[in-house]
């Protein structure tokens, strides 16, 4: 299992279980990953969804990445139905 998240401008994956996905928000948090570091600390986590591999979550990672809009990933990983680029 592994997860797909955004966090403020950021669209990142992380193996699951859960306790993963929490203690990965708070490495976010601290600061200690140069990507949201800029964020001094500030993140809200916006959406979540959990996939059956990481090569899963790697490949939907991805396609939200491409869409270039915040909005439309945020949209599209609430969605419950499969993406499609």
């Amino acid at each position: 299992m592994a997860w797909v998240y955004i966090v403020r401008g950021l669209i990142a994956t992380t193996s699951a279980p859960l306790k993963n996905l929490e203690r990965r928000i708070a490495e976010h948090r601290r600061g200690s990953n140069h990507t949201t570091r800029r964020f001094d600390g500030e993140l809200i986590l916006v959406a979540t969804k959990q996939l059956w591999s990481m090569s899963e979550a790697g490949a939907l990672e991805t396609q939200l990445k491409r869409k270039k809009n915040p909005h439309l990933a945020i949209l599209a990983l609430k969605s419950k139905d499969n993406l499609t680029e």
